[in-house]
C-alpha cells in the first residue's frame, strides 16, 4: 500500500469542519441521550428503591451489631431517622438518582465516545465496544470497592468513638443518624470510588493524546504512592492498617495499570512510524 494510501485510509471518516455551535449542538445531543439515561434508569431504581436502601444498609446495620451487641441481643434493630414529613420522600428521589447514574453508565460512556468518535481514525473507531466496556466495568468495580470495601472499614470506627467519654464528667456520646446523612455519605464514597477507579482510562486518553509520558508517569509513581496511602488514611481513619492497606493498595495498584496502559498506547504509537 502506497503512503497516499495508507493516509486516506487514516484520515477520520467523518472529519468535516464544524463550527462551535454545531459543536455545542452535538454536544447537547448527546447530552440529553446520556440524560434520558439516567432518567430511566432512575425510574428503574425507584420501583426498587427499599430493596436499594436495605441492600445499603447492610455495612452500616453490620457495624452497628458489632458495637452494641447487648442491643442486638435485647432485639432493638438499628435505626436511621427523618426530621421531617418529606424527608423519606426526598431521601428515596436521591438514592434512585445515585442509583440510576450507576445503571446508566454503560449509555453515558457510549454518548461519550459518539460525542468524540467524528475526530477519530476509521482503525480507532472499532474500539467502541471494549471503551464501553472498559469504562463500566471500571466504574462498578470502584462501587463494588466502596461497598466492600471502604464503607465497611469506616463504620466500625466511627462507632469506636461512641460511649462513656472520660472517667468524671458521665457524658455518654450516642449516635443515631438520621437517613439523609447515612445516605449522602454512602453515596458519595460510591460515586467517589467509581470515578476513582476511572483513573486507567483518564491516563489512556492522556497518553493518547500525548499530554504524558509513560517515563514521566514513572517517575510521578512515588508521589501518586504517597497521595494513595493519604487517601487510603483519610477514607478508613480507624486504628487498624490492614483497611488503609487494603484501599491504598487498590488506588496505587489503579496507578500502575495506568502505567502499564500508557506503555501500550506508546509502543503502538511507535509501531506505525518505524514500519
Amino acid at each position: 500500500m502506497t503512503t497516499a494510501e495508507t493516509s486516506e485510509h487514516d484520515e477520520p471518516e467523518d472529519d468535516v469542519k464544524m463550527t462551535i455551535w454545531e459543536h455545542l449542538g452535538e454536544l447537547r445531543k448527546r447530552l440529553g441521550r446520556a440524560a434520558i439515561g439516567l432518567v430511566a434508569g432512575a425510574c428503574v431504581c425507584w420501583a426498587y428503591r427499599q430493596l436499594l436502601l436495605d441492600w445499603l444498609m447492610v455495612p452500616y446495620a453490620k457495624a452497628w451489631g458489632e458495637r452494641f451487641p447487648e442491643l442486638v441481643a435485647a432485639g432493638q434493630k438499628p435505626e436511621l431517622q427523618t426530621l421531617a414529613p418529606a424527608d423519606a420522600f426526598v431521601n428515596y428521589m436521591q438514592l434512585a438518582l445515585v442509583g440510576g447514574v450507576i445503571l446508566a453508565t454503560p449509555i453515558v460512556f457510549y454518548q461519550l465516545w459518539a460525542f468524540i468518535s467524528p475526530g477519530l481514525y476509521s482503525r480507532e473507531k472499532r474500539y467502541i465496544i471494549p471503551f464501553v466496556v472498559f469504562s463500566t466495568t471500571l466504574f462498578t468495580s470502584g462501587v463494588a470497592f466502596a461497598y466492600y470495601v471502604a464503607l465497611p472499614f469506616s463504620f466500625p470506627f466511627f462507632f469506636s468513638l461512641l460511649g462513656e467519654v472520660g472517667s468524671q464528667s458521665g457524658v455518654v456520646l450516642t449516635t443515631k443518624p438520621t437517613m439523609e446523612y447515612y445516605l449522602d455519605f454512602a453515596e458519595h464514597m460510591l460515586l467517589a470510588f467509581g470515578f476513582v477507579f476511572e483513573l486507567p482510562l483518564f491516563i489512556g486518553f492522556l497518553s493518547l493524546a500525548g499530554i504524558v509520558t509513560p517515563q514521566q508517569l514513572v517517575r510521578f509513581s512515588r508521589y501518586a504512592i504517597v497521595g494513595a496511602f493519604v487517601v487510603g488514611a483519610f477514607v478508613t481513619p480507624g486504628p487498624e492498617i490492614s483497611s488503609q492497606i487494603a484501599v491504598s493498595s487498590a488506588l496505587i495498584a489503579l496507578y500502575f495499570i495506568s502505567v502499564g496502559l500508557a506503555f501500550l498506547i506508546a509502543k503502538k504509537k511507535e509501531a506505525p512510524s518505524q514500519s
